[in-house]
């Protein structure tokens, strides 16, 4: 009884219901009688607080948690004074209210702990780590929404800060507004990197919220963001002098204004992209570049309404620029390409990439090679007004080129390219055409011609024209090739691919053939031969006339090869054994898909090969069975098999 009396009761609230599990022995405690040792104070009557619902010999107490009834005037107070992670998490947990309000906490208002308060919590693991932005996070489609880029403002904060935020898309209904993206300015003051992609209920609001909560922002990416204006963009310039690099695509809401700004006020921009943005216009470009001349190396202006005059000022005020993207720039002219060449301030420029401009023409394309002394990279997609004489003019001024790559320009024919070859520097390792129509396979003497001796990589794709005759020539005027890559060619036959390995004094590395349905062994027999100690890579997809001959040359020649790919080809089960069998054969990646005279009698065959293999394709291979696939996943388990 004296305990009873002297009890206090517990500190802690009590969030309502039963005190016994058992409704049988609550009914007990009722039923006691006169006798019971038990203090019953005679001056006052129990005080129920709750209401009870008595049914029968059970009652249940409504269940109201106490603290819910605080105003959020109170709870942001008590919020702001937490300082470890794992009261905020716990507290985050706890409801959406909860969570949300959390989230709205600004640092500036967050208490500091005292020094006394400091001392007694040193040593708990569970203080919060100062934010370097360590951590990334990612949300796309349904999953991005106001709360959970509440919880990520909350729970990074404890773990080293957020550095890096990507949002994908978001759900019209429940998706990222400008309350979710002002919880992570509030609670992620490290960010540095943010990517919004297809979120259009994020506008200038949050934006502005993330500039004045984020001031280490160095990358922004903003792609179909119609809400965002030029007004959020100026926020960006004034709040983030760290902005490094600027990407915004589709957001028809951003114009000159915002350009200005970001040149104004951003002294350490060093990328920029645009794409597609109606608003944008010379104005804000021009000054742009003029304002981060300085330091500004990466430019990629694609779609825009711009005109000559904003080539003209990357022609003058682009020293520090080293890669340079146009594309679908309607309204630039021939003039525009050729003051950005002629103005000889692109001294720098490494890469530069022009994609369906009009204005690209021989007489600007030689004004380019000319100007920019030292491009090492060029490639040119859909330019139709550029021909054989822009191309060798080209060729010629460009003296540090190492890489050229034509696509879809139909008016350069097989005389320009050996042509380009013949006259191109010392320094020319690459050159890549791709669906260039123009190009008609006529045997040319090469006599005249001098040999481009540095050229080591020869990429020549659904050029259906590029004939033997084209390749033999090429293979005579380039004897240092080490990769090839003609997938696509129908037309191709065993005489040009011979005399191109003929010619060649360097081993062949890398050969893909793919595409070129009238290859026979007679080609793979000679490859092997004549490559044996170089070659390490052979693709042979949709060659429908190679057979075991080819599988045989391989095993009893080809020391080194890694990756083979005989996809659709006429190889059997006898080809595979013969495979198997050469010992020193490491193969790391084989495809046999589509070979339909593959079967089950291949499977110890395949099993031999596995001891070495990291990647098998068997689709679409009819005649293995399911079972011997599951045989073959089983034993080949470091082996990843696509079957």
């Amino acid at each position: 009884m004296p305990t009873l009396v002297n009890y206090s009761g517990d500190d802690d609230f009590y969030s309502g219901g039963s005190f016994y599990s058992n409704p049988m022995d609550l009914g007990c405690l009722l039923s006691l009688g006169s006798n019971a040792d038990l203090y019953y104070p005679s001056s006052k009557r129990a005080r129920i607080s709750s209401k009870f619902d008595f049914a029968g010999s059970n009652f249940e107490q409504e269940k109201k948690a106490s603290i819910e009834v605080l105003p959020e005037e109170c709870l942001f107070e008590i919020f702001r004074r937490l300082h470890g992670g794992k009261e905020k998490s716990a507290c985050a947990s706890v409801s959406k209210k909860w969570l949300m309000l959390l989230s709205s906490i600004r640092p500036s208002e967050k208490e500091i702990p005292k020094s006394d308060d400091t001392e007694l919590t040193t040593g708990d693991e569970d203080q919060e780590l100062e934010a370097d932005g360590f951590l990334t996070r990612s949300l796309e489609g349904k999953k991005a929404t106001d709360v959970r880029l509440a919880a990520i403002a909350v729970g990074t904060s404890s773990r080293g800060g957020l550095g890096k935020l990507s949002i994908r898309g978001s759900d019209s209904i429940r998706g990222v507004t400008n309350l979710g993206l002002s919880a992570v300015a509030r609670g992620c003051p490290s960010l540095k990197a943010l990517s919004l992609w297809n979120v259009s209920s994020v506008g200038d609001e949050g934006l502005i919220e993330i500039a004045k909560g984020c001031p280490l922002l160095e990358k922004l990416d903003l792609c179909q963001c119609p809400s965002i204006a030029s007004k959020g963009l100026i926020a960006i310039a004034e709040n983030c002098p760290n902005l490094t690099a600027l990407s915004f695509e589709s957001c028809p809401k951003i114009g000159n204004e915002g350009l200005q700004a970001i040149g104004k006020s951003c002294s350490k921009l060093q990328s920029i992209s645009i794409r597609d943005c109606i608003l944008v216009g010379d104005h804000g470009v021009s000054s742009l570049l003029s304002s981060a001349s300085s330091v500004l190396t990466k430019v990629k202006l694609q779609a825009l309404n711009i005109t000559d005059f904003s080539l003209a000022v990357i022609g003058h005020y682009g020293k520090a620029v080293t890669n340079l993207v146009l594309t679908g720039l309607q309204n630039v002219s021939e003039k525009g390409f050729w003051v950005m060449g002629n103005a000889q301030a692109l001294q720098s420029l490494i890469s530069l990439t022009i994609t369906s401009c009009r204005g690209t023409t021989d007489v600007s394309l030689e004004a380019i090679g000319k100007g920019c002394t030292n491009l090492k990279q060029m490639c040119l997609r859909k330019c139709c007004f550029v021909s054989d004489n822009g191309l060798l003019a080209f060729s010629k001024a460009a003296g540090s080129l190492e890489s050229l790559q034509l696509e879809e320009c139909n008016r350069v024919t097989q005389s320009g390219i050996i042509a380009a070859l013949s006259n191109c520097g010392a320094k020319l390792r690459s050159l890549t055409l791709v669906k260039c129509m123009g190009i008609r396979d006529i045997f040319v003497g090469v006599p005249m011609f001098s040999p481009c001796t540095s050229l080591r990589s020869l990429s020549i794709r659904n050029c259906p024209g590029f004939g033997s005759a084209s390749l033999a020539v090429v293979g005579t005027l380039c004897p240092q090739l080490r990769n090839i890559d003609l997938s696509g060619l129908y037309g191709m036959t065993d005489a040009g691919i011979l005399s191109l390995l003929e010619s060649l004094e360097d081993g062949l590395v890398k050969v893909n053939l793919s595409g070129c349905l009238n290859l026979t062994d007679e080609v793979v027999v000679a490859m092997a031969r004549l490559h044996r100690e170089t070659l390490e890579v052979l693709n042979l997809d949709g060659c429908r006339k190679i057979t075991d001959a080819s599988l045989a040359a391989i095993a009893a020649n080809c020391l080194f090869l890694r990756e083979l790919d005989v996809t659709k080809s006429g190889i059997t089960d006898s080809g595979l054994a013969v495979l198997s069998c050469a010992e020193q054969i490491s193969l790391q990646v084989l495809s046999i898909s589509g070979c339909s005279k593959v079967s089950n009698k291949s499977l110890s065959s395949l099993k031999r090969l596995g001891k070495t293999l990291l990647g098998l394709n068997l689709q679409h291979c009819t005649a293995i069975s399911n079972k011997s696939v599951e045989l073959l996943i089983e034993s080949l388990w470091r082996c990843d098999i696509l079957a």
